[in-house]
């Protein structure tokens, strides 16, 4: 019986606020929750495909843009993106803390709120 190879595997998380408002448009942003719950709100200009689904629907994501997965706190979207990772996809990116955490520091205006309660 073999092994299995194993790729390199670096989680690739990104904070919401670490994502200037203006920078949101380079990323191809997937919403890997359930249907229902993109429904219900989502990032704006997200993609719902469910988490299980993303690899057998990798033809879907761009080539020209990083991809950004989100599911309600980080940990399904981490396995989409090991998936993708371990298929060969390297600019696949995590939302730490998921849609949850983005709303919670204060959505598409993290990156401005968190620069705004910085020291100078």
């Amino acid at each position: 019986m073999g092994t299995f190879e194993f790729s390199a595997y670096h989680g690739n998380n990104i904070l919401p606020e670490q994502i200037p408002r203006e920078d949101w448009g380079k990323f191809f942003v997937v919403d890997t929750r359930r249907a229902q719950d993109h429904a219900d709100g989502h990032i704006p200009g997200a993609v719902h495909i469910e988490w299980r689904e993303v690899l057998a629907r990798r033809a879907e994501l761009p080539e020209d843009r990083s991809v950004l997965l989100y599911c309600d706190t980080g940990s399904l979207s981490a396995q989409a993106a090991f998936a993708l990772k371990t298929a060969g996809r390297e600019d696949v990116y995590i939302l730490t803390g998921g849609f949850d955490g983005w709303n919670l520091k204060g959505g598409i205006r993290a990156h401005e709120r968190a620069t705004e309660l910085q020291p100078r």
